[in-house]
């Protein structure tokens, strides 16, 4: 068992996709696509990403995406897109000893920098593998200091279906989505359009791209400071059949987009917008509606997730909220010489007196 780093994509062996693959079925923000269009879009140019692994006779038995900035140190392989980060393990019957060579190399690897510091993020609260990570690392000499990131919220389908889902929402969102719907529907009539499995037309791919960015820039919405992320997202998503782009048109115009992926039953609600000049007929909540009837009834999936933020809205379509952490490990500090020891001894003695 050995501590491996890579620095590229190429240098990773094929064994290791099975550990993505692996990680995929949890999560979408631990699969390789994620991690490959966010190295490829969402990094700066002090930016590097840095692979961490524990590896035996080939076999992967651990990855820990990590980025190396030459102005912050060390963090995870994660941008403000990211909402979830996690060690990719293998071998469960060995995790100790797994975690033991992770933490001791990438300890004799930060004492080798200017800044022996990592910064772990988004996490969540309760995953055992990255708080085994944290203490590992404080055996090796780093302290640990944990901080709240934000909220998430889910919601866990257990076998119902669209309309048994729909009736244990509040009272107000069901009847605000019925009352607006008809007021829309009267004044102005209003079509909605899903987009997805699109690989016999990249055409019906590039419309839906367009069409989200149109209401995008004329939502409340700043502009993401790496442009070419979302689009390229979608695209490779579109290829394994897991993106879902809704909109909503009122006159062929688009005035509300939602961007879904649904990763191996689970559905990740990741963008919404709408053109606040419709704002008063809540477009918004018209198409998540739709967007919900299909990944339960059609795409049955098992889980929602709402991902970050603890907006009121939210808390209205899930059921559950879980907390995310980050978790920053620093080298503690050593007393450099005989004087500054002398001073800390003192200052012990006098505080006792």
């Amino acid at each position: 068992m050995q501590f491996i780093l890579y620095n590229q994509w190429s240098e990773l062996p094929d064994s290791a996709n099975k550990l993505f693959a692996e990680g995929e079925q949890k999560s979408l923000f631990l699969s390789r696509i994620w991690l490959e269009t966010l190295s490829a879009h969402a990094l700066t140019n002090s930016q590097s990403i840095l692979f961490a692994c524990v590896v035996e006779n080939s076999r992967f038995l651990a990855i820990l995406p990590l980025l190396e900035d030459t102005q912050n140190g060390l963090r995870s392989l994660s941008s403000h897109f990211t909402t979830l980060h996690s060690l990719l393990l293998s071998d469960r019957d060995r995790q100790n000893a797994i975690l033991t060579c992770l933490a001791e190399g990438l300890a004799n690897h930060l004492a080798q920098t200017d800044n022996p510091a990592i910064l772990l993020e988004p996490i969540d609260s309760k995953d055992g593998k990255m708080i085994q990570v944290q203490e590992f690392m404080e055996s090796y000499g780093f302290s640990s200091h944990p901080y709240f990131r934000f909220f998430n919220w889910v919601h866990r389908l257990n076998g119902q279906t669209f309309d048994e889902y729909m009736a244990e929402r509040p009272a107000h969102l069901r009847n605000t989505i019925r009352r607006k719907k008809r007021k829309l529907q009267h004044e102005h009539g209003y079509d909605i359009r899903l987009y997805k499995d699109m690989n016999a037309d990249h055409s019906l791919a590039d419309k839906a791209i367009t069409d989200y960015q149109n209401v995008y820039q004329t939502s409340w919405k700043t502009n993401e400071f790496f442009s070419e992320f979302t689009p390229n997202l979608v695209k490779s998503l579109f290829e394994l059949g897991w993106s879902r782009v809704g909109i909503l048109y009122i006159n062929e115009q688009p005035v509300a987009a939602q961007l879904w992926f649904v990763v191996h039953g689970k559905a990740n609600i990741y963008r919404l917008a709408f053109d606040e000049h419709w704002k008063r007929y809540s477009p918004g909540s018209i198409l998540t509606q739709y967007l919900m009837r299909y990944v339960i009834d059609t795409d049955k999936v098992s889980e929602i997730d709402f991902l970050t933020g603890n907006e009121k809205y939210k808390q209205d379509w899930m059921t559950i909220r879980k907390k995310c952490i980050g978790i920053r490990l620093a080298k503690q500090a050593k007393q450099k010489n005989s004087f500054s020891r002398a001073m800390h001894s003192l200052k012990k003695l006098t505080s006792r007196n």
